[in-house]
């Protein structure tokens, strides 16, 4: 199921280029930050808090009139990090909105997005499980719906190149891996925009 939501979208998306009136494509960086556990550790209870390590992502917006439109983005850790010190795991964020952008200057514009996507945890294991047809993986994945809210600042040094320092905010549903269901994550992206007006 969750495959064929994932294609959907991808489907959707690669019809909007069709009718947009500006794209935006971006590659970034950034780290998450979340509450810890409060209280007393409990080493039985204990979760850890989904904070630290460098992630990885790209995304793209389309917009339908000056500032209205829908993006879409993938963040993942670019390293496995180590789940309470034991077990080698590896977060992925992965969500669709709607997003505005508001132009500032003829350098800078602002944006602000929220939308739905989901968290999915791969844990590592030292043995390959197979299935019926042969597909092998060392991982299981925990998956879990979330909610996003954002926004950046695109500055524009030179032509359609832009930098984008951007926050998101994730409300992840029934996070029991982690001791919180909000993580913010910070980066910046780097990016070109296609169309629009300056």
């Amino acid at each position: 199921m969750k495959q064929l939501i994932a294609v959907l979208c991808w489907i959707g998306m690669m019809g909007v280029p069709v009718f947009a009136q500006q794209l935006d494509l971006a590659v970034g960086g950034g780290t998450p930050s979340s509450p810890g556990s409060s209280g007393s550790v409990n080493l039985a209870n204990f979760t850890p808090s989904l904070r630290g390590g460098t992630y990885a992502g790209f995304g793209g917006d389309a917009l339908f009139s000056r500032r209205f439109g829908v993006e879409t983005e993938v963040n993942w850790r670019a390293s496995q990090g180590s789940y309470a010190g034991q077990l080698p795991y590896r977060p992925l964020f992965w969500d669709f909105n709607l997003i505005y952008v508001q132009r500032l200057h003829k350098h800078v514009a602002a944006e602000a997005l929220g939308g739905i996507g989901a968290e999915s945890v791969r844990f590592y294991e030292s043995t390959y499980n197979c299935d019926f047809y042969r597909s092998c993986s060392n991982y299981v994945s925990s998956t879990h719906f979330m909610a996003d809210v954002g926004g950046g600042i695109r500055f524009y040094p030179y032509g359609n190149f832009f930098v984008r320092p951007e926050a998101r905010l994730y409300f992840v549903h029934n996070n029991v891996e982690f001791s919180s269901a909000y993580v913010t994550r910070y980066g910046v992206s780097v990016g070109y925009t296609f169309g629009g007006s300056k």
